[in-house]
């Protein structure tokens, strides 16, 4: 899927008509996709969705079965992956244990012969990049999980590669030294000015770092584009879906609601929850309910309202001035939901989403 955004010109990784198949399995069902030079690129999915196999395709791991990969327009699609100018980060990280930090990063350039000497400094600098200067002595069993996660990244940095692939790579760290990472991770893809693809499930991930992301499903893509748009305009209900938390409303529901039968999403900040009764505008949409549940969560609260017209809605607001015990105490009353007619946004199909993946592709990831 070629995004519209811009031109089509300093194209790093192309992928045309890219089809992989494992037997009887079709893991990646027909891609065209183009990523930039020097962005920051994520394939978002779950499991099973295509986006692994596309990255290990890139890399030289495996090749495709039907169509083209190129880099910088040069047809790689059966070159090995040690002929390809990318490097790859894992999350297991791959260190070897026996080998100091210094040599671990050395080590790629050691088998490209590089001189001692410059090798040692491009260690150093890419050590340094990495804010690791001070552990270069000591052995990767002595360093955190974060700290082993900087080394692979400066390993993968040193070769100077034109495209570094990310697999996950921050997925055994825990929440706060994730969210610490995915920070760092951005700012040195800016730093060195590489282009990035970044391999990921989690929604936020994807968010937070990426100039653009593809949105993976059954081995296809739903969605390309800015971080921004893919969640402000889902194109498909799996997009709504899966790239944060969005209400579809379609068939009775949405005419009584939009005064269009036509399937529409709303995300569920956009909802206000107020008195029945209360004012409604000509430019807003509202449905009466009943709150069904409520989900205390600190920052926000989460509330699940059964609509009298049938379907329901998820409505998220800040707990500016509402403790946990007045949150709760809304349990069973009724409500009117209101909201701006233009936070509708149609949907290509409704959002069943994001359950059901191929998980034949993690025995090939």
């Amino acid at each position: 899927m070629m995004d519209a955004a811009g031109p089509a010109t300093g194209i790093a990784v192309r992928l045309e008509g890219v089809v992989k198949r494992f037997g009887d399995f079709t893991a990646v069902a027909g891609i065209d996709l183009d990523v930039r030079e020097g962005e920051f690129f994520s394939m978002l999915g779950p499991s099973g969705s295509g986006k692994t196999t596309c990255l290990r395709m890139i890399a030289g791991f495996e090749q495709p079965t039907e169509g083209r990969i190129l880099l910088q327009g040069v047809d790689v699609s059966r070159l090995a992956p040690y002929q390809r100018d990318v490097n790859t980060v894992f999350q297991d990280y791959a260190l070897f244990p026996h080998m100091s930090v210094m040599e671990n990063v050395e080590y790629g350039l050691r088998v490209k012969k590089v001189p001692r000497g410059e090798r040692r400094e491009r260690a150093a600098g890419a050590l340094e990049m990495v804010q690791l200067t001070q552990f270069g002595h000591r052995k990767p069993g002595e360093l955190s999980g974060g700290q082993r996660q900087r080394v692979a990244l400066a390993r993968a940095l040193v070769n100077r590669p034109r495209v570094l692939l990310l697999d996950e790579p921050l997925g055994a760290l825990d929440l706060k030294l994730r969210q610490a990472m995915q920070i760092e991770l951005k700012e040195i893809q800016q730093q060195v000015g590489l282009t990035f693809i970044y391999v990921t499930h989690d929604q936020e991930e994807a968010l937070t770092m990426s100039d653009r992301l593809a949105v993976f499903s059954h081995g296809k893509i739903e969605q390309v584009g800015t971080p921004a748009a893919v969640y402000e305009e889902p194109a498909t209900g799996f997009v709504a879906g899966f790239v944060g938390v969005s209400n579809v409303l379609e068939g009775d529901a949405a005419q009584a609601t939009s005064g269009e039968r036509q399937a529409i999403t709303i995300r569920p900040e956009k909802i206000s929850m107020v008195e029945p009764g209360a004012t409604v505008g000509p430019d807003q949409c509202s449905a009466s309910g009943f709150v069904r549940d409520v989900v205390y969560l600190g920052a926000v609260t989460r509330y699940i309202v059964g609509l009298e017209v049938g379907s329901e809605l998820v409505v998220m607001q800040q707990n500016l001035a509402t403790s946990s015990m007045e949150a709760l105490q809304v349990k069973g009353k009724k409500v009117l939901l209101v909201w701006d007619r233009r936070f509708n946004r149609p949907v290509q199909e409704p959002a069943g989403a994001a359950e059901g993946s191929m998980d034949q592709e993690e025995g090939q990831a």
